[in-house]
C-alpha cells in the first residue's frame, strides 16, 4: 500500500485512480484534490483561499440569520437554504469529489466523513424547509452544514500554509540552480538553458556567477563559495583537476570546467530527491496510526449510526436530536490530525536537517537514530583526515629543525610516496627553498639514498639504518620509541654515518573529533573505533579521542561482520564512515552515517548523509532525530487523545448532564486539531544544535 503524500491516507497502488510521476518517482493519491495540491501547490493554495473567503462570506450570514430572523420577502428557512446551498455544493464540492474517488478505490477517507455529515445536515434542513408537513419540526441545520465546510476549509488552508513553510528547505534548494549556462561549442561561447547542458560539455563561469552543473576544472583558478551545499562558510580554492558542484558560487577568478553530471544526476538534484523522499517516508512509529486509520472511518460510521439509533429509538429524543448527534460524531472523528501527525514532523525535521547539511533518508532512520546506543567510527578519513602530515621533528643538538627538514624534503622532492609528500608539504608551509637531489636511489619498502649539496643522505626506516650501519644516539632512540608508542610512522634521516634526526608522520585527527566523541559519550552512547591499522596506531588514536574500545586490524570486507557481532550483543549500532570502503558496514548497521562529501556510494548506503566534513554533525543528527521523534509522539498522543476524548462526547454520553456538542463546535474542534498538530511540528523549525 502506498501513502498519499498530501493527506497521509493509504492508497492501493493496483487500484489507484490518481497517480503522478515526479522526478522519476511515482506518487499515489486518494483523490484528485490531493493530486492537484501535490502537483500544483501554488494554484491549489490560491483556489483554496478563494473557497475559504466564499464559504465564510455565506456561512457567517447563515449563522447570524439563523438567530436574527429579519430577512424580508421569503421565509427565514428559505433564505438560509439560499445562503447555505452554494457553500454545500461549490465550496464543499472537493469533499464530494473526494468521496467519489474513495468509493472508486473501494475505501473511505476523511472526505467521506465531512461529505456525509454536512450532507445529512443540509438534506434534513432542506426537507424541513420545503416539506414541512413531513417534518413538522421547524429547526434546521443550514448554519451547521455551511460553517462546518467553512471551518474545515480554514483548517485545510492553515495546514497547507504550514506545510508550505515546512517544505521551504526543498524549494530553496531548487531555486539555487541557475537557469542559464555559458557553454563552449565549436570554439564559440554561447548561453543555453541549463537543461540543455550535456556531459562532456566545456563550460565557463565568471566571477560572481553560479556554477550550473557538476564538473571538473580544466582551466583557470578561483575560490568557490560552497556553503549553500556543504554548509562550509570559508570559500574553497579550485584549480585544474578539482571538482566543482552545481549551484555553488564562483567568487574570484574565471573557471573553465568539463561537465560530469547534469540534470537529475547533479549533487543538488540528488540532495533534493533525498529530502523529498524522506519527507513522505513512513516511520515505523507511524504503523500504529496507519493501522488505526484504515479501520477508523468504517468504525466511525458504525458509532455514528449506533448513536443515532440509540437516541432516536431508545432515548426517544426525536429525529432532530438524533441527527445532530450523528453529524457531530462524523465531523469530530475526521482523522485529519491522525493522518498528518507523523508526516508533518518528518517533513519539518528532514527539512531542518537539509538546512544544516544533514540529509536524512526518511522516518525509519529518524526513529532508529533516536534509539541508538552505540556509535562506531571508522578511523581513516572519518576520525582522521585520511592523509599523513608531519607531527614531530626531533634532531641532534648540532642540527636545526629547518635544516633537517630542508635536507629530507630535498631528498623527497620528486617522491610520490605519502610520507615523502607530507615532508615536502611541511617544507612548503615553512617556505623552505629545496635543492635538487643527485645520485637518487630508492630502496623498496625501506627508504631512499641521495646526495644533497654533496652530503650523502640515507633516509627511511629503522631497519634501513641498521642495514646501512649508521649510528643512532640513545637520546634519539628514546624519542623514537616514544613516537612509535604514539602510533606514528618514523623517517630516520642520516647524514654520512650518523642519524641526525627523526621526522614523525601520522594521520592527524579532524577538527572537532575529540569534542564530538566527548559529546556522544555525554549523551550516553558507547563510542567504538573500527580500523584496519595495527593495534599500536589504533590505541594511540583511541587515546587521543577518548575512545575506550577499539577494533584494530579489521580488513574492509570484515567490517560488516564486526558490526553484525555488535548487533548480536544487543546493541543498536550506527556506523560512521566515508561511504567508500565502509559501504558494507554502513549497510549492515542499523543507521549508516556517511560523512564528508556525499559520494554516490554514501548516498546509496547511508541512511543519513552528512554533506559537511564535520564530526559534530553526527551529534547534531542524533539531537535532531530525538527532537523529531519527540514531536511525532506528541502529535500522535494529541491526535489519539482528541478522538478518544471527543467521540463519546459527540455521541451524547454527557447529554444527561446537559452537555451536548453542537455540530458546529465539532467542525471547529476537528479543524483546530489538525492545525495544532501542524503547528506543534513547525516548532521544530526553531531547532538549534546544542
Amino acid at each position: 500500500m502506498a501513502k498519499d503524500p498530501v493527506c497521509g491516507m493509504y492508497v492501493d497502488e493496483a487500484k489507484a485512480q490518481f497517480k503522478a510521476e515526479v522526478r522519476g518517482r511515482m506518487y499515489y493519491f486518494c483523490s484528485e484534490s490531493c493530486m492537484r495540491t501535490f502537483l500544483k501547490p501554488e494554484a491549489e493554495l490560491r483556489n483554496l483561499k478563494h473557497m475559504v473567503a466564499f464559504s465564510l462570506a455565506l456561512g457567517i450570514p447563515t449563522l447570524i440569520f439563523s438567530f436574527v430572523k429579519i430577512l424580508p420577502l421569503l421565509s427565514n428557512n428559505v433564505w438560509l437554504f439560499l445562503f447555505a446551498t452554494p457553500v454545500q455544493f461549490i465550496a464543499g464540492w472537493r469533499y464530494y469529489k473526494g468521496t467519489l474517488d474513495a468509493i472508486k478505490n473501494r475505501a473511505a477517507n476523511m472526505d467521506t466523513l465531512i461529505a456525509t455529515g454536512t450532507t445529512s445536515a443540509w438534506l434534513y434542513s432542506t426537507m424541513v424547509t420545503f416539506f414541512p408537513s413531513v417534518f413538522p419540526n421547524s429547526e434546521v441545520y443550514f448554519d451547521t452544514a455551511a460553517l462546518i465546510i467553512a471551518l474545515v476549509l480554514v483548517g485545510k488552508l492553515l495546514e497547507d500554509i504550514a506545510k508550505g513553510k515546512a517544505s521551504e528547505a526543498v524549494r530553496k534548494l531548487m531555486e539555487l540552480q541557475p537557469s542559464l549556462a555559458r557553454v563552449i561549442r565549436n570554439g564559440v561561447e554561447e548561453e543555453i538553458p541549463v537543461e540543455q547542458v550535456q556531459v562532456g560539455d566545456t563550460l565557463v563561469v565568471k566571477p560572481g556567477e553560479k556554477i550550473p552543473v557538476d564538473g571538473i576544472v580544466v582551466g583557470g583558478h578561483s575560490t568557490v563559495d560552497e556553503k549553500m551545499i556543504t554548509g562550509e562558510s570559508i570559500p574553497v580554492e579550485k584549480k585544474v583537476g578539482d571538482e566543482v558542484i552545481g549551484a555553488t558560487m564562483n567568487k574570484a577568478g574565471m573557471l573553465k570546467f568539463k561537465a560530469t553530471k547534469v540534470g537529475a544526476d547533479t549533487t543538488l538534484s540528488q540532495i533534493i530527491k533525498l529530502v523529498e523522499e524522506a519527507q513522505i517516508a513512513r516511520a515505523p512509529i507511524q504503523r500504529l496510526a496507519d493501522v488505526v486509520s484504515s479501520y477508523f472511518v468504517p468504525a466511525v460510521f458504525a458509532v455514528a449510526v449506533a448513536s443515532f439509533l440509540a437516541w432516536y429509538l431508545i432515548g426517544e429524543k426525536g429525529f432532530t436530536f438524533a441527527l445532530a448527534i450523528f453529524i457531530s460524531v462524523l465531523i469530530i472523528a475526521c482523522p485529519c490530525a491522525l493522518g498528518i501527525a507523523t508526516p508533518t514532523a518528518i517533513m519539518v525535521g528532514t527539512g531542518k536537517g537539509a538546512e544544516n547539511g544533514i540529509l536524512i533518508k526518511g522516518g525509519e532512520y529518524l526513529e532508529k537514530t533516536h534509539k541508538l546506543n552505540t556509535i562506531v567510527f571508522d578511523k581513516t578519513g572519518t576520525l582522521t583526515k585520511g592523509e599523513p602530515s608531519v607531527t614531530d621533528i626531533v634532531t641532534e643538538e648540532d642540527m636545526r629543525e629547518d635544516e633537517l627538514l630542508y635536507l629530507a624534503a630535498s631528498v623527497e622532492k620528486h617522491s610520490e610516496h605519502p610520507i615523502g609528500l607530507a615532508i615536502v608539504e611541511r617544507a612548503k608551509e615553512k617556505k623552505i627553498e629545496l635543492a635538487e637531489p643527485t645520485e637518487f636511489e630508492a630502496i623498496a619498502g625501506h627508504g631512499v639514498k641521495a646526495k644533497v649539496e654533496g652530503k650523502k643522505l640515507v633516509m627511511g626506516t629503522l631497519k634501513l639504518m641498521k642495514d646501512e650501519r649508521v649510528f643512532l644516539s640513545e637520546e634519539l632512540e628514546k624519542s623514537a620509541n616514544m613516537l612509535f608508542d604514539e602510533g606514528k610512522t618514523l623517517s630516520f634521516v642520516a647524514v654520512g654515518k650518523k642519524v641526525k634526526g627523526i621526522i614523525a608522520v601520522a594521520d592527524t585527527l579532524k577538527p572537532n573529533a575529540v569534542e564530538a566523541v566527548k559529546r556522544l559519550q555525554k549523551m550516553g552512547l558507547e563510542v567504538i573505533m573500527l580500523t584496519g591499522d595495527n593495534k599500536r596506531t589504533a590505541a594511540a588514536i583511541a587515546k587521543k579521542t577518548g575512545i575506550d574500545r577499539y577494533l584494530a586490524e579489521v580488513l574492509p570486507q570484515d567490517k560488516a561482520n564486526e558490526i553484525k557481532e555488535l548487533q548480536r550483543e544487543g546493541k543498536i549500532v550506527a556506523m560512521v564512515g566515508d561511504g567508500i570502503n565502509d559501504a558494507p558496514a554502513l549497510a549492515q548497521s542499523d543507521v549508516g552515517i556517511a560523512i564528508g562529501g556525499g559520494t554516490d556510494v554514501a548516498l546509496e548506503t547511508g541512511g543519513i548523509v552528512l554533506i559537511k566534513d564535520d564530526l559534530m554533525d553526527v551529534v547534531t543528527s542524533i539531537q535532531l532525530s530525538k527532537k523529531t521523534v519527540s514531536k511525532i509522539k506528541q502529535n500522535l498522543f494529541w491526535a489519539f487523545f482528541y478522538n478518544v476524548a471527543f467521540i463519546p462526547i459527540a455521541a451524547g454520553v454527557l447529554a444527561p448532564l446537559g452537555i451536548l456538542m453542537h455540530p458546529i463546535y465539532a467542525g471547529a474542534a476537528m479543524a483546530s486539531s489538525s492545525v495544532t498538530v501542524v503547528t506543534n511540528s513547525l516548532l521544530l523549525r526553531r531547532f538549534v544544535p546544542s
